[in-house]
């Protein structure tokens, strides 16, 4: 299956959509004010231990404090004699024993600030390749788990040790192997360590000169790192509608991947890049609830600060014999198109799919078959649990950034991010209550309602009986004025 990558460039941000069989599978959005913390490399003080949480608080330079939890120290400051968590009883030392207020520390950010929460860190160095991982302070190599074969897993962990040794025979070098490095030669392997090593040599002379808060290493930008991690042999061509990107992407790939060069090309189109496969209503689709499929059922997606929920409905699809091959066949689609809808939206955490209730056990098993099928092409790790007692299907995909929803939108303004407004009925008794209310603590002329149009047409209409009962209730006139930029649930009564 070919794939093909667009990436559009402007001043303010870049966008990357990877395309197969004709349809999105991926958005990757960076905004130039809002780059991505994760992978960067910082020198960090403490400002804050935390017995009870095991944690620790890092002054980083950002406006939000970093996390540091004691099992993302590298645990060879613990003392463990192999380095490694649990070596020679170093998981029993608190934090409070290994990291003080006002320390300096070299710290990598794992994870990005998402919602309330500040950005993740760890004090073991991680810098990622295009085959391998570079672990500097850590001796051991580690293949990645998506490689099951155990023969190859071996082969290719003794090959790395001895280009590791070849490069640099005193270094004790560790690596953990990526997943596209299953056919890479001996040169590719030896070009990615060299260039690791290089990066790590530049960082820590950077360190010897740096005070505390300060950026030492910044991660790639997006286009580079999806010509790292995305582009692969299935990638038939990566076009880029910037002039100057594409040769700064040509010169990096020359570099550091030199099968993709002649696959970067310059979109010299008078339609926009993203114009070609209708990406930009593809985004939108992506930030709507509702997912139509083309047998005529569909999705409801919903995301909360817990989970994610996919609800899977026939709709109008009766093409089948009868209502079990019916059920089945949308099963079937929604499977595919969760798969991609996941990758598209970004979605992670804890996921719950609601299929439709299907009574054949064999019919569940291709449907959970299915599902698991279309999410092998997920570059990020996914593990479906199967169907619960309560027939959910349980699953969950690492969260590595925010989702595309999260990226793009903010709660509601009219409803607080609930989904939902009180009704224009609503607020009007809301409304006949407060001037009660009011009525027995001061003495106006007059009250006044200031509300939306929808309001104010129900107490010109249905409820002007009301109205005007609560009026000779309180023995006081009241009057009506539109507001038009209130919305449905907001009022004030003046008192005249």
């Amino acid at each position: 299956m070919h794939e093909d990558l667009l990436i559009n460039i402007t001043p303010q941000e870049t966008r990357v959509a990877l395309v197969a069989q004709a349809a999105v599978q991926e958005i990757h959005i960076e905004r130039t004010l809002e780059r991505g913390l994760a992978g960067n490399v910082y020198l960090g003080r403490v400002a804050r231990v935390l017995p009870g949480m095991q944690s620790a608080f890092v002054d980083i330079g950002l406006e939000r404090a970093a996390f540091l939890h004691v099992a993302d120290l590298w645990q060879r400051m613990v003392g463990g004699p192999e380095g490694r968590q649990g070596a020679g009883g170093a998981q029993a030392l608190p934090i409070e024993k290994l990291v003080f207020e006002g320390q300096s520390l070299l710290l990598q950010v794992i994870k990005d600030p998402i919602g309330a929460k500040g950005a993740r860190l760890s004090t073991q160095i991680s810098l990622a390749g295009r085959l391998l991982v570079h672990l500097p302070q850590d001796g051991h190599i580690g293949i990645s788990q998506k490689i099951e074969d155990p023969a190859l897993r071996d082969s290719l962990r003794q090959r790395v040790a001895g280009l590791a040794q070849q490069h640099d025979a005193k270094a004790s070098m560790g690596f953990i192997v990526r997943t596209n490095a299953e056919d890479a030669s001996d040169a590719e392997l030896l070009e990615d360590i060299a260039y690791l090593r290089k990066t790590w040599n530049a960082l820590q002379a950077r360190v010897r000169n740096a005070q505390a808060p300060a950026l030492l290493y910044q991660e790639l930008s997006l286009a580079q790192r999806v010509l790292r991690d995305l582009a692969s042999d299935l990638t038939r061509s990566i076009q880029v509608d910037s002039r100057e990107n594409h040769e700064r992407l040509r010169d990096f790939a020359a570099e550091y991947m030199p099968s993709m060069v002649d696959k970067i090309q310059l979109y010299r189109g008078e339609r926009p890049l993203f114009d070609l496969y209708s990406i930009d209503g593809e985004i939108e689709k992506a930030l709507g609830r509702r997912v139509d499929l083309k047998s005529g059922g569909y999705l409801i997606i919903d995301q909360t600060e817990a989970m994610t929920t996919v609800d899977v409905n026939t709709g109008g699809f009766v093409g089948a014999r009868n209502f079990d091959d019916t059920v089945f066949k949308t099963n079937l689609e929604a499977a595919q198109a969760i798969a991609r809808q996941l990758r598209l939206r970004n979605l992670g955490g804890i996921i719950l799919i609601d299929f439709i209730d299907m009574h054949s056990q064999q019919h569940r098993t291709a449907v959970l078959e299915e599902l698991r099928k279309s999410l092998a092409r997920d570059k990020v790790k996914v593990t479906v649990n199967g169907f619960s007692q309560l027939g959910l299907v349980e699953m969950t995909r690492k969260r590595t950034r925010e989702s595309l929803a999260h990226l793009l939108c903010e709660p509601c303004p009219a409803c607080a991010g609930q989904g939902q407004v009180k009704t224009a009925r609503t607020t009007c008794y809301d409304i006949l209550r407060e001037i009660l209310r009011e009525a027995r603590q001061f003495n106006p002329k007059e009250f006044r309602i200031l509300a939306c149009d929808a309001v104010i047409d129900l107490f010109l209409e249905e409820e002007s009986a009301h109205l005007a009962e609560l009026s000779d209730f309180i023995g006081k006139p009241i009057a009506l004025q539109v507001e038009p930029a209130y919305h449905q649930h907001q009022f004030d009564i003046v008192l005249l």
